[in-house]
């Protein structure tokens, strides 16, 4: 996630009534996703939202199971298949491409949203921090792991990355230019602040029950996953460039890994 594309001097030929449509779109998209983020946060943190990780009524643990893994399994294939070249390639050839990332952000936000309402709790406890001050830790760790995300989206063009920026610069009849790589704030120390952000918000927790455990376990996998999928495109786009930067920069863990 260290690219970014900045809106370039061709023009598009579209009427004013299509890029009113595309920009409309894209502005739901990003509502959309708005709205499943924030719940994302009172989900995970159980805070504020109706129904959260622990919440529900609880069936069967091997029900819930099968039916929890089914729900991040459907989220993985949207989230990593949509991501890849070959898709873009073939979305370009039968809709117009400022529609690509709204699409792919709507898409996401509503497997998320799916997941949300589906999610099946699994009570069982695994570990409880006892002691009030590591509760609050815990606690307070998990919102700094979702300020990290939402700030690193920030520093590599939150609304481009959430497809705002692509609608509105075809709504003014202008085309994006080829993806630019750059590493601003965060990324000079790691490739994928936004990734380890997810990764301490899924973890800090105060109670860890079993469904919580196996939401967390399965998302951390699949970001590893995610990492070297997005890494692979990424030297395929910026070859050695990005090669010298991932032989100096840490994955995720500055001296680490």
């Amino acid at each position: 996630m260290s690219i970014t594309m900045q809106s370039g001097p061709i023009q598009t030929r579209s009427s004013l009534a299509a890029r009113t449509l595309v920009l409309s779109y894209g502005v739901l998209a990003y509502l959309v996703f708005l709205g499943a983020f924030l719940y994302a946060i009172g989900f995970v943190s159980q805070l504020v939202v109706p129904k959260s990780i622990d919440s529900g009524a609880a069936g069967s643990t091997l029900q819930a199971i099968v039916v929890d893994l089914a729900l991040m399994s459907l989220f993985a294939v949207q989230h990593s298949g949509m991501a890849r070249q070959g898709f873009k390639r073939l979305f370009a050839t039968i809709a117009s491409p400022a529609l690509e990332r709204s699409t792919y952000v709507l898409l996401a936000s509503a497997s998320l949203l799916l997941l949300f309402w589906q999610w099946q709790p699994i009570t069982i406890i695994v570990w409880q921090l006892e002691t009030p001050a590591l509760a609050y830790a815990a606690v307070a760790g998990g919102f700094i792991g979702w300020l990290i995300v939402l700030w690193s989206t920030f520093l590599i063009s939150h609304f481009e990355l959430f497809g705002l920026t692509q609608v509105v610069t075809h709504f003014a009849g202008r085309l994006a230019e080829p993806m630019k790589f750059r590493t601003p704030g965060l990324y000079r120390l790691i490739r994928h602040p936004i990734y380890l952000g997810f990764i301490i918000a899924f973890w800090s927790t105060p109670t860890m029950t079993l469904g919580h455990l196996l939401f967390a376990a399965v998302t951390t996998a699949y970001i590893f996953v995610g990492i070297w999928l997005e890494e692979r495109d990424l030297v395929a786009l910026f070859g050695d460039q990005y090669r010298r930067y991932r032989q100096k920069v840490a994955m995720l863990i500055p001296g680490l890994f």
